[in-house]
Formats: structure tokens, sequence, C-alpha cells
């Protein structure tokens, strides 16, 4: 990014909207563009020649490329990165689009998960993207933990919160397992937990079980162990990831199947969640990520433009974003992500989530 800070402020005026109106055009076509398209809406009245000759000094740059024999150029990714970073003009949310959005909050969906399948599914159809939604966790206080056995190799933990909210996940127990070590197990656990949230309770759980060897049976110890675990594997933070809108990636014309492929089966294996948010908790407001800058997927031929959103306390519980091709409408794709983020926050505090 500084490197092409750099390279920007070296730039003379021609030389800037050249690179701009090549982008531009790129983004609007996805064709390459030529020295004659260029002349004819150039503010300045230049030969073909003079176009080329500017356009070859920037591809010299590592700001444009030609992708074939083909006389026009596209940017490259540092010349997208720069552009994004330098030149982007970001416009408004149409009022048509901000109708669709707003059009999701009246639904009235008294599960959260719903409400934010029926936002990402508005987001992936006005941008005609692939919209992503990072569901908040459940970070209540809990009230109370029970163990249920179902059989010999089946087991439920059931995980009661302050705010009501209950969960449950079936596991695999200890052999041998026995009511009573059941009964211990949770009762272990409940004097544990009190006031704490299930991240709470998850960091100091290991090291109240080795303080407390002596005092709770190796049994229920194992089922505790066991038990809570299974809120720690990856199938946990996978629920909370709503992904909206293979088909349109499909339909982009010239679309590598392999690659939307790719892409696809990163997100439903929910690869690397933890690290969506993180990309977004790095920076406040919209950021973008272009081609290999993308870290979550096993692709580089994308680009992700993702905003977190915050509760009443401002604290960031979640993010929303649209991954494209690195073509995108980043003028018109920012706002909108960005006004859905807020949308989402305002709903989120206003559950009190």
């Amino acid at each position: 990014m500084a490197e092409g800070s750099r390279i920007l402020a070296e730039m003379n005026d021609r030389s800037k909207e050249v690179f701009r109106r090549v982008v531009e055009g790129y983004l609007s076509s996805g064709d390459p563009v030529g020295s004659r398209t260029l002349t004819r809406s150039l503010s300045e009245k230049l030969s073909a020649a003079t176009v080329r000759n500017v356009m070859q000094d920037l591809e010299f740059l590592g700001l444009l490329d030609s992708p074939h024999i083909s006389a026009g150029r596209i940017p490259t990714q540092m010349g997208l990165r720069m552009f994004v970073d330098s030149l982007l003009e970001v416009g408004t949310v149409a009022d048509e689009d901000r109708e669709r959005i707003d059009a999701t909050a009246g639904t009235n969906d008294q599960d959260v998960t719903a409400l934010l399948d029926h936002i990402g599914t508005a987001l992936s159809g006005i941008t005609r993207g692939a919209s992503l939604v990072l569901a908040p966790k459940v970070e209540a206080a809990i009230k109370h933990i029970e163990f249920v056995s179902l059989n010999q190799t089946r087991a439920l933990v059931v995980l009661v919160f302050a705010n009501g909210h209950v969960e449950n996940r079936l596991f695999t127990p200890p052999p041998g397992h026995t009511p009573s070590s059941m009964r211990e197990a949770a009762n272990f656990l409940n004097a544990l937990a009190e006031g704490k949230t299930l991240t709470d309770l998850r960091r100091g759980m290991s090291a109240e079980i080795a303080l407390r060897r002596q005092e709770i049976d190796s049994l229920a110890r194992e089922l505790v162990e066991s038990g809570l675990a299974v809120w720690e594997n990856p199938g946990e933070s996978s629920e909370r990831l709503i992904v909206r809108g293979r088909a349109n990636l499909l339909e982009e014309e010239g679309a590598d199947l392999e690659r939307v492929r790719s892409l696809f089966d990163d997100l439903e294996r929910k690869r690397d969640i933890a690290d969506f948010l993180e990309l977004a908790e790095e920076g406040d407001g919209v950021r973008i990520f272009i081609g290999s800058e993308n870290k979550l997927f096993s692709l580089s031929g994308s680009s992700l433009v993702v905003s977190p959103y915050m509760n009443a306390d401002r604290k960031i519980i979640g993010a929303v974003g649209v991954i494209g091709p690195t073509r995108l409408n980043y003028g018109r794709i920012v706002p909108i992500v960005d006004y859905t983020a807020q949308l989402v926050g305002r709903i989120m505090s206003e559950r009190g989530t």
C-alpha cells in the first residue's frame, strides 16, 4: 500500500487520468481498454500513440498488464489496490437498494439466524455477488449446565443461558459413565459457571480441573472435558457463517467453474472463520481485499468487501461482506456493505445481542 502511494505521488496528472480511465473501463466492461477508446474520453486531447506510451509506462510500473496480444490493458492486482486506496469515488446507496435492505429488517423474525439469512439473501441479490454474514456468538452468562445420558455411546450437554437462550449438543461420553458421574460433572461445572460466559468457562476450566483433581472423580472429569470440548470444535463456529449467492458467481461471464467451486468448498467447510472476523476487526469500517490479499480463501481470483458490525456497547460481534470477481463495482458495493453492517448493528443493539 505504501508502494502504491509513492508511485501515485510521482505520477503526473496525465498518467493518473489514463490509469483511472483504464481501471474504470475495465471494472465497467471486464474487457481490456485500448488507447483509441481512451482518446475519446480523456479531458486532454491526446493522440492514440501518446496514450499508448503512457500505458506502457504504467505497465512498466506494475499497474497495468496486457492480458493477451491485445493492445488493450487491464489493471494488475497492485493497480487495483492503488485505485481502491487512492482514486476510488464511493457513491451513496441508491434508494431502491436501501429499500430492499431495510425491508429485511421488517420481517419480525424472532430467530437471529433467520433474520441474518434474509439480510444475506437481499445483499446477494442487490450486489450480484456472494454474500457472507457472520452471526454473533452467544456470549450471555451461563445459568445452568446439565448432562443427559441417551445411551452408552451418546449423551447430551444442555446449556441454559441467563437471557433464556438454550443450546444443546450431542457428544460421545467416556466409557462407563454413570448417573452419579453425570451429576458430579454437572455440579462441578455449575459451581464454576455462575455469571461466566461459555468463553470464560472454557478458559478457566482446565486450570480448575488441575487444581481440584482430588475433588472430582476421574470419570466425571472426563465427562466435563469431553462435554465442553464439543463447544470448541470447528462445527460450533461454522454454524455462524451464512453464505448466499453461489449462482451469482457462476453467472459471471467467463467464470472459472473450478475456481468458484474451490471458493464454495472453502466456505462450506468454514475454514478459518475466525480469520474472517479478524479481517474486519483490524480496521474500522469497510475493508477491501483484492485477489491474493484475501487470505481467507485458497483462490486468488476474487475480491472480498467486508465490514464489521457492533452491538450497543460498541463491541464488534460479527461481520457482513460480499465476494465477487476482482472486477467488482467497488464504488457501488462499498456503501451497500457499510449500510448493511450499520443496519445489522442497530438490529442487534435493539435486541440486546
